[in-house]
C-alpha cells in the first residue's frame, strides 16, 4: 500500500503512534493504525474472509485517539476484490 499511495500522490504516514489519554493522564498503551492519509483519514487493512464488529470498533478507537472523524476499513481477503467500509465518528 505504501507504494500505491506514493505512486498516486496520496500523502500518508505508515503506522503512526497514537497516544492515549484518560481523564487528562497519558497512558502507556498506544495505538498504531496501518495508515493515516491526508492527515485526517485513518486506514486499517485486514485480510479476512469477513469483518467482525471488533474490527469496526478498532477503527472507531483509532479515530478517537487520532482526534479525527473518518476511517476506512479495507478488507483485502474478500475474493474477487477488496471490500471497503467507511466509518464516521
Amino acid at each position: 500500500m505504501t507504494l500505491e499511495f506514493a505512486e498516486r500522490g496520496i500523502p500518508f504516514v505508515a503506522q503512526p503512534t497514537l497516544v492515549l489519554d484518560y481523564k487528562g493522564a497519558r497512558l502507556r498503551q498506544t495505538y498504531a493504525p496501518d495508515f493515516i492519509c491526508f492527515g485526517t483519514v485513518v486506514v486499517e487493512l485486514k485480510a479476512l474472509g469477513a469483518l467482525a464488529p471488533e474490527h469496526r470498533a478498532q477503527v472507531l478507537n483509532y479515530l478517537k485517539a487520532a482526534r479525527t472523524r473518518v476511517g476506512l476499513l479495507v478488507n483485502l481477503g474478500c475474493a474477487p476484490k477488496a471490500r471497503l467500509e467507511r466509518l464516521v465518528l
